[in-house]
């Protein structure tokens, strides 16, 4: 990942601002051991901690290991094992972490330890996070609780409202009717993918905004052939994609090409019937194919698109040659960057909601709304301690009140501070440089609402001005742009799809699936960028179904029909 895209996906991990206020009576109280009627329960019998005034005294301690993100840093000394967030917690709960062992997360640094640690049976925290593929070994290891009923019994209402949001990112994490881990919640439709467009190559050319397919067909063919850049040749291009990796990615003006003919490469989504059938072998995928196979023709788009990435076709907006592009509300930073403007001075960039297709259809691909999941050791005897944590975040940090302790972020000095009289979260103005305390979180990044990202940016750009700590904040990040496209996104999100298939590889797949994602991409681009007929889609279908795909699909919903009973 390169330092451009760091930066952004730093900034969007800085969304979280509260208010103190200590442990209150009810349900959503933080109280460990204690129903709504104050009743002491434990799912282990005999003398739970039970706090006193919201803090244990004497402190218990949560241990964990920790894999920390590469953009989390440090100041006054402090490191994973000893900081600002470390110190709150044992002076306000009474809580005292303690990490194990601690990595910095590159190159799947703490999924490799965290591997070892299971092969070679050493101890295990009392809580930690993980995902993907040790996430599901983690589940096989049997040395973990089923998380879902601690959740149930010991969780706030606060942090159950922002999990009622995404009901079904417990299915990856669900065994035998177990749910196995807390999904780590991350903000929804921060990767839902928008048309950025040159804005000054739109006035020069007379064109208005494109509603429709059709429409943005006609804006490719004016930046291909109407000289936008006015330099006398014919060297711009309607639109850039990188194609290496999928026909379906964020950072895709293609996937909203196939979403406008209803359907998605690369995902499993649900039919008419309820079950689930792969996207990119439906027939609406061809005449997508057919329609990117006229414009490469058309030159609307380089052919060396075949074979780039995100970043190669960031660098060629950047650098002034093409006239849209697939992204984020945030693409603007990455994979576009500030080279646009070094490149093309007076460059101005514009986005617009995806274009509806010929009947009038509209699919944008989303990511999951959670990062891993939280699993709890068996050998964990008082697991509500943790939830005395997990509360009080979300009940004072999550989503914060005026003049708050967190009104204006976790750590006074370390994320924000107050200069000339006013807070700021410039790292560049804070004594000694800034930081993002949320990464020390035993929550990965701190207590998330998954709608409240994407909503806060559209309430401040509709209502011209933060109404809300949380959106002040945020606020104070976002650039003018970013403001306008999440308006956009937020107008679209209606239209959002998802993988629904979370269940790690079926046993197929596991023999299969790098082949048939193989002859997928191949056919794809041999179709797009080459020679090979429309038709020759139809043939890769029969392949697929053929060579395992059929099998696979049956798996895939014996998976889905297991979790979603």
């Amino acid at each position: 990942m390169n330092s451009r895209k760091n930066v952004k996906l730093l900034l969007l991990l800085t969304l979280v601002a509260a208010q103190a206020a200590g442990c209150t009576n009810g349900s959503g109280s933080g109280e460990p051991g204690q129903t709504k009627e104050g009743t002491e329960q434990s799912p282990n019998a005999g003398n739970a901690p039970v706090p006193k005034d919201g803090k244990y005294d004497p402190p218990v301690t949560i241990t964990t290991v920790r894999g920390m993100p590469a953009p989390a840093t440090y100041k006054n000394g402090e490191s994973a094992d000893d900081n600002v967030h470390y110190r709150w917690a044992k002076e306000k709960l009474g809580i005292e972490i303690k990490n194990l062992w601690s990595v910095v997360d590159t190159n799947n640094a703490y999924d490799t330890k965290l591997k070892l640690a299971l092969s070679s049976n050493e101890s295990l925290p009392d809580v930690l996070i993980a995902s993907g593929e040790t996430a599901q070994l983690l589940m096989e290891s049997g040395k973990f609780q089923d998380a879902g009923e601690l959740f149930d019994k010991y969780a706030g209402e606060a942090w159950k409202k922002a999990m009622a949001e995404s009901p079904t990112a417990w299915y990856e994490f669900t065994r035998d009717g177990k749910r196995m881990g807390i999904p780590v919640l991350e903000y929804e439709y921060n990767f839902d993918p928008l048309l950025w467009i040159r804005e000054d190559w739109m006035t020069k050319l007379g064109l208005q905004a494109p509603k429709t397919l059709d429409d943005y067909e006609r804006m490719l063919d004016a930046f291909t052939n109407g000289d936008p850049d006015g330099n006398n040749k014919k060297d711009t291009y309607g639109a850039v994609a990188g194609f290496k990796n999928s026909y379906a990615d964020p950072y895709s003006f293609s996937s909203l090409v196939f979403g406008a003919y209803g359907a998605m490469p690369d995902m499993w989504l649900k039919q008419s019937d309820g079950s689930l059938a792969y996207g990119s072998v439906q027939p609406q995928i061809k005449p997508a194919l057919a329609k990117l196979k006229d414009w490469v023709g058309k030159g609307y788009l380089p052919k060396e698109a075949s074979i780039w990435d995100s970043d190669k076709a960031g660098a060629f907006m950047a650098a002034g040659r093409t006239g849209s592009v697939g992204g984020p509300y945030w693409a603007d930073v990455w994979p576009i960057g500030t080279d646009l403007q070094k490149n093309t001075p007076g460059a101005q960039l514009v986005t617009y909601e995806a274009p509806a297709g010929p009947d009038g259809k509209r699919m944008i691909p989303g990511k999951q709304n959670y990062i891993g999941a939280i699993f709890i050791n068996k050998n964990m005897k008082h697991p509500e301690t943790f939830f005395t944590y997990g509360n009080y975040l979300y009940d004072n940090i999550s989503d914060p009140k005026p003049g708050g302790e967190w009104e204006n972020g976790w750590a006074k000095g370390y994320d924000w501070d107050i200069v000339d009289g006013q807070p700021t979260y410039d790292f560049n103005k804070i004594p000694g440089g800034g930081v993002r305390v949320f990464f020390y979180s035993l929550l990965y990044h701190g207590p998330r609402i998954p709608s409240q990202n994407l909503q806060a940016l559209n309430n401040v750009a509709v209502n011209g001005k933060a109404q809300t700590p949380y959106e002040k904040i945020w606020s104070g990040f976002a650039t003018p742009l970013e403001m306008k496209a999440a308006v956009s996104v937020w107008s679209q999100r209606q239209s959002q799809v998802k993988n629904l298939f979370t269940g790690g590889n079926t046993p197929t797949m596991k023999e299969k699936w790098d082949y048939l994602r193989k002859i997928e991409l191949e056919t794809y681009s041999k179709i797009v960028f080459g020679n090979d007929p429309v038709d020759a889609f139809d043939a890769f279908v029969e392949q697929w179904k053929a060579q395992g795909g059929e099998k696979i699909t049956k798996e895939v919903n014996e998976w889905y029909k297991s979790v979603s009973k």
